[in-house]
Parts: C-alpha cells; sequence; structure tokens
C-alpha cells in the first residue's frame, strides 16, 4: 500500500469529527459533580446535625441572654468579668466591653466557641471522604473509572462550603429574626465563622497529603485548631484589643471585624487568600504523591510485632495514643487558663452575676466560686464523653474493614477483643477528666490566687467518670446487638449535652432528664453528690457491659 493509501486509511470517517482535547486541568477534576453528590447523599445525616445543632445553639443563646442580662447594668457586671487574663483567653479581644450589649456579648463569648465547632466539623468531614476513603481503596476503585486526581478533594471541600453556608444563612436568620441583632453586623460576623472554619477545611487538606491514616490527618489539623486558639489568646492578653501576635491565627481574623461595634469587612479578605493558598498548597502537594501514599513516611517497623502488642489491650491502645494525646493537649490548653479566671477580682465579679436575677441566682446558688467550677468540669466531662463515644465506635470500622475477623482467627477471645476497646475507652476517659480537667483547673486557680482543693475536683471527675462508664456500654450494647444503629450512640450523647445546659430553661420532664447519666451525678461541688445515684450508675455499667458482651459473642461478625 502506498503512502498516500495509508495516509487516508488514518484519517477519521468521513462525516465524523475528531474528540475535542481535554485541558489538563479540567482532567483533574472530571467526576467532581459526581463524587460531589455521592459525598452529599453519604454524609446528610452528619451534617444536617452538625450545623442545625449550631444553628439552634446560636438562636438560643441569643434569646436567653436577652431574657436573663434585660439592663446594661446587668451586662456591664458580665463584662467585667471579661477584662481579665482568663476571660481574654477564653473569649475575644474585648470589643464593646465600655458598652456590653447582647451583640457584643454574642461576638465576645461565642464566636470562638463557634469557630471551633464549625471547624472540627470541616476537619473531620475532609479527613473522612479524602484521606480515610485511600487508606480502605475504595478511592482507588473509583479513579479506575474517569475521575481526575483532585476531583475527590475538591468535592470534599464543596461539602463543607455547601454545609458552612447553611449555617452562614439559617444562623443569621435566626440572629436577626429572633434574636433582634443588627443584620449587617450579624451577616459579617456569621461569613467570618464560616470563612474561618473553611480556612481549617483547607489545612486538613494539606495535612491529608501528609500522613496515610485519617486519624493522623485530622490529629494535625486539630493541632494547628489548637494552637491558633492559643496564639489568638496569648496576643489578645498582650495587648488590649489584640497584638500583631493574634493576628497569626485565623480565629483573630473573625474576631477583629469588631461586629456590633465598629463593624468593617477587610479582615474577612485575609480568611479568602488563607483558604486559596492553603488548597493551592495541598493541590500541589497531592500531585507529588502517589495514590494512597503520604509525603511523611513513617519509619520502617520491626520485622515481627514487638512482645508488647502480642495482647489486644496493646494493639488498641495503640492504634488511638495519638488521639488520646491531641484531646488531652486540647483539655489542658482550654480548662487551664479558665482556672485563671479565679483570681481575686473574678471571684467577685461572679458573685456579682449570680445576685442579677432569679436564673443567675439558681445556677450559681449561694456558692458562685463552686458553681463556676462545678460548669468547668461538666464542660470537660462532655468533652470527654464525646471522645469516649468516637473511641468505642471505633471498633465498626475495624470490623467493616476485616481487620477485626482477622485478628480474631487467632487465639483471641471475642469477649477479650470487645473488652479491650471498651477499657482503652474508659482509660482515655480517666485521663481526660483528671489530668485534662481537673489537674490544670487547679493549678490554673493556684496561678491565678485562688484556693480550691484538688481533691474536689478529682471527686468530681470522678463521679463524672461513673455517668461516662453508662455512656461507653451503652454505645458497646447497640454495637454488640445492633451495628447498624450505633448511631443513636451520638443520640444519647446529644441528649446528656441539652438535658445539662438546656434542661431547666425548657422544663423538660424528669423522665426525659433520667435518661441521662449526668442527670444522676448532679452538680458538684455546688451541691453535694448523693451514693445512692453514684452506685446506681456503677450497677448500670455492669449491666450494660454483660449485655454487650452476651450480644458479641453471639452474633456474626463481617470478615470484610
Amino acid at each position: 500500500m502506498s503512502a498516500p493509501t495509508l495516509d487516508v486509511a488514518r484519517r477519521a470517517p468521513a462525516g465524523r469529527t475528531a474528540p475535542p482535547q481535554t485541558s489538563a486541568s479540567a482532567a483533574a477534576l472530571a467526576g467532581t459533580g459526581y463524587l460531589l453528590r455521592f459525598m452529599l447523599r453519604r454524609n446528610w445525616v452528619r451534617l444536617t446535625v452538625w450545623t442545625g445543632a449550631l444553628v439552634l445553639f446560636c438562636g438560643y443563646y441569643v434569646v436567653a441572654i436577652s431574657a436573663v442580662y434585660v439592663t446594661a447594668a446587668d451586662r456591664q457586671n458580665r463584662a467585667a468579668a471579661m477584662t481579665n487574663a482568663g476571660g481574654t483567653l477564653l473569649a475575644g479581644p474585648g470589643y464593646g466591653l465600655e458598652n456590653y450589649t447582647i451583640g457584643a456579648m454574642f461576638t465576645n463569648e461565642m464566636a470562638l466557641w463557634l469557630i471551633a465547632l464549625l471547624a472540627t466539623m470541616n476537619i473531620l468531614q475532609i479527613a473522612r471522604n479524602t484521606r480515610a476513603e485511600e487508606a480502605s481503596g475504595r478511592s482507588e476503585l473509583v479513579r479506575a473509572l474517569p475521575v481526575g486526581r483532585h476531583a475527590a478533594s475538591v468535592a470534599a471541600f464543596l461539602v463543607v462550603v455547601i454545609a458552612d453556608v447553611a449555617f452562614v444563612v439559617f444562623g443569621s436568620a435566626l440572629l436577626i429574626g429572633p434574636g433582634q441583632l443588627a443584620p449587617a453586623d450579624t451577616f459579617t460576623l456569621m461569613t467570618g465563622v464560616g470563612l474561618t472554619a473553611l480556612v481549617f477545611a483547607g489545612i486538613t487538606t494539606v495535612t491529608s497529603q501528609l500522613t496515610v491514616h485519617s486519624r493522623a490527618a485530622s490529629g494535625l489539623a486539630f493541632a494547628v485548631l489548637a494552637a491558633a486558639v492559643l496564639i489568638r489568646g496569648i496576643g489578645d492578653i498582650q495587648e488590649r484589643h489584640g497584638s500583631w501576635l493574634s493576628w497569626f491565627s485565623p480565629i483573630a481574623w473573625t474576631q477583629q471585624t469588631r461586629a456590633y461595634v465598629d463593624v468593617r469587612l477587610w479582615p474577612l479578605a485575609v480568611s479568602l487568600v488563607a483558604i486559596v493558598v492553603a488548597l493551592a498548597a495541598g493541590a500541589a502537594l497531592a500531585s507529588r504523591r502517589d495514590h494512597g501514599g503520604a509525603l511523611l513516611q513513617g519509619r520502617i517497623g520491626r520485622a515481627d510485632a514487638a512482645p508488647s502488642l502480642a495482647g489486644p489491650f496493646a494493639l488498641v491502645f495503640r492504634q488511638q495514643r495519638g488521639t488520646l494525646l491531641w484531646w488531652l493537649v486540647g483539655c489542658v490548653a482550654m480548662f487551664g487558663p479558665a482556672g485563671l479566671f479565679l483570681g481575686a477580682d473574678s471571684g467577685s465579679a461572679i458573685k456579682d452575676i449570680a445576685g442579677q436575677n432569679s436564673l443567675t441566682a439558681e445556677i450559681f446558688g449561694s456558692d458562685p466560686i463552686a458553681a463556676f467550677l462545678a460548669i468547668m468540669m461538666l464542660h470537660n466531662a462532655l468533652a470527654v464523653a464525646v471522645f469516649t463515644t468516637a473511641a468505642v465506635l471505633r471498633v465498626k470500622p475495624e470490623e467493616d474493614e476485616g481487620r477485626l475477623g482477622l485478628s480474631l482467627s487467632r487465639a483471641l477471645s471475642r469477649t477479650s477483643s470487645l473488652l479491650a476497646h471498651l477499657a482503652v475507652a474508659g482509660i482515655g476517659a480517666l485521663v481526660l477528666l483528671l489530668l485534662g480537667g481537673a489537674l490544670p483547673l487547679w493549678v490554673g486557680t493556684l496561678l491565678s490566687g485562688s484556693d480550691t482543693s484538688l481533691l474536689v475536683l478529682l471527686t468530681s471527675g470522678g463521679a463524672f467518670a461513673l455517668g461516662i462508664g453508662v455512656l461507653i456500654a451503652f454505645t458497646a450494647v447497640l454495637y454488640a446487638w445492633l451495628p447498624k444503629a450505633t448511631p443513636l450512640a451520638w443520640v444519647l450523647c446529644g441528649l446528656v449535652i441539652v438535658e445539662r445546659f438546656f434542661g431547666s430553661v425548657l422544663d423538660m420532664p424528669t423522665v426525659i432528664k433520667a435518661l441521662s447519666p449526668f442527670y444522676w451525678v448532679g452538680n458538684y461541688p455546688k451541691d453535694p453528690i448523693d451514693p445512692v445515684n453514684l452506685i446506681g450508675l456503677g450497677a448500670a455499667t455492669a449491666v450494660l457491659l454483660a449485655l454487650a458482651v452476651t450480644g458479641f459473642r453471639r452474633r456474626d461478625i463481617n470478615a470484610g
């Protein structure tokens, strides 16, 4: 065949055109829309619960403080408690303290917590939808389809963007409507909260390229979040309304909008730039690593397992020790500074607040200092309840991905395997309650010059440990008998939070309150401990544990 004939044979058939060339950037994002719809369908319950709870809390908080702090004098008494180092560290730079309106109160006392909670949701979602999918091998199957390298990361980020936008829109609507706050200031503040949370979503995109496991990726992101909290706090303590150090923290970029005082928009641009930089860095790093790999390579392990890992407890502890360490760091960073709040001037300020009206008098009682310590230990216990619930539920993916079945193929009983996971969660709870809550709080009170007994705080932590034991055992029962119903463990955890924070305000029926283990713990050291209640909590834990072991030994195990 002649050359011209060969040339004609290579041409496309008549009437057909060559397919359009796809650019490299478009190919890298191919399939993003499909993955976005899949992730939304997969995570819509989690996203709804997170954003819905935060939105409702915003509306409730503003309505509640408006009812409690009716007069300007009441609000100025509260502002007086925010002027010391502890108040600045736990709140913000203190704009508007001279004329403490409801809006200024919301900004100073809630912006930090909203950012931390929304950022937590974003961090967990990004790690779950990117790094965890790679570790499980599912994303490799997806990449076998026409899906680009960066499609999963972009889709995961768009998921949290949608959730954060919903929080900003609906949260602003509640604050502007029932809360009666200024629309422009409200939308500026809530937009700042959402943008700062997206900064940490971008940071998680970067950390997901560094480590192999999702726990390590989210742990690094949480470390950055904790550092941001501390840097902002230390910077604001150094200078009124914030120093140059404060600006190294993304949290300060929202607080520096000065909402409800002298609103300004340009700090929001800093968050936008940081988001773009983080996403660009994440994309660049993702292009430099193999799929399923990581840029930070772990050290080469031993050829055989160390003798210390022969038992199930040691293995489970090794899996969860990093998470426990970061939770401990976070608790110490949070509750140590809380003890600084109890300086000589803050004691009188708390007493002034307690005497403002009937509601605050009921909350603080006759001993406002003891009531403050009870509130701080309650916050610590609620954080530990979240940790332990998540720690127990770690056994479910171990089963779903086949690792639990492999471990049970050895000379290992099901009882020992389940109790190992529960023991790690229980010991972690004690560590966080005593070393992460009671001890740092006591040290903080010593530094502030307050006379507080360490034994009182340790007793409070021990009482809450029994309540958390019920949560651990209840979660184990769900996993042992009804694995698909394990999300109900978070429902009980949420009931505990609602009952403790809003039970009296919402006038919840006693029968509903009694479902919360913390209801039986009480408010020590404000109120004395009832030994009968603690014995009942211990008995309930034992019964639930026996029920969990029985169910786990009877049902089939997913082999992966």
